[in-house]
């Protein structure tokens, strides 16, 4: 695989991830009555932030374990 086709797949796949991973966070959160973008900076509003980080981190980790489990099969 040539070093422009291993980047692409890399940044497409972190990017994939990472907002995959903060979306569900957000949806999730938001079900649990978090609201990511109240008036202020209330309990609810840094609970959100909270949640769409860890979410987003959560969503790179994946992507990146399953980008190193499919380079063994290329």
């Amino acid at each position: 695989m040539s070093d422009t086709s291993r980047l692409l797949k890399e940044g497409l796949s972190d990017a994939i991830g990472f907002v995959g991973g903060a979306l569900a966070a957000f949806w999730i959160a938001r079900a649990l009555g978090f609201d990511l973008f109240a008036e202020g900076y209330g309990g609810g509003s840094i609970g959100a932030v909270i949640a769409v980080g860890l979410g987003g981190g959560l969503g790179l980790q994946i992507a990146r374990r399953w980008r190193a489990a499919n380079v063994a099969k290329d």
